[in-house]
């Protein structure tokens, strides 16, 4: 490979990492032909940019990107898939359906809300992660409680009191 298209191939991976927000390392090796198909299929399906690549151009985007990557230098060995997404938990769930039925793909490690996850353990946490739209979701639910919590004491009170009324001018 020329120099130039290693450092097309590295200006890409930079631009992929600085453009989503999450990034996720795993260990697709092993994999057959259909089983990959069936992964590449999945991630297309739940937005998850899936690319393999090597680790040393690996490591010269992370090098180059903004952020700071540099705990995640010491899982870039054997091979190396990458899983671009920009919601935090998907890949997550993703890999922990598929180890239903195969060891892989192998989590390694994660760049995810802003924290940098190495190892299978923390696999659990990151698929329990909520995205913002479901934090969002849950504020304006708690936020709408209350409310509708008053508004109801407010309707039944109205209720309450025309009841009272009729009572009292039905006496006379």
């Amino acid at each position: 490979m020329k120099r130039e298209d290693k450092h097309v191939l590295i200006e890409n991976i930079k631009e992929s990492v600085d453009n989503y927000s999450h990034f996720y390392l795993a260990d697709i090796s092993g994999l057959d032909a259909q089983q990959t198909h069936e992964l590449r299929k999945k991630c297309f399906e739940k937005d998850i940019k899936l690319t393999v690549v090597k680790n040393t151009f690996f490591k010269r985007a992370l090098e180059a990107s903004e952020g700071n990557y540099e705990e995640l230098y010491e899982v870039l060995k054997e091979n190396t898939t990458i899983m671009f997404c920009n919601v935090a938990n998907v890949p997550a769930k993703l890999i922990k359906e598929l180890n239903k039925k195969n060891d892989k793909p192998l989590f390694k490690a994660a760049f995810a809300e802003e924290s940098i996850y190495i190892g299978v353990d923390k696999l659990d946490a990151l698929a329990s992660l909520k995205s913002k739209e479901e934090l969002i979701g849950d504020i304006i639910m708690l936020l709408q409680s209350p409310m509708k919590t008053v508004l109801g004491q407010l309707e039944s009170g109205n209720r309450t009191l025309a009841g009272v009324v009729k009572t009292l001018s039905e006496r006379e």
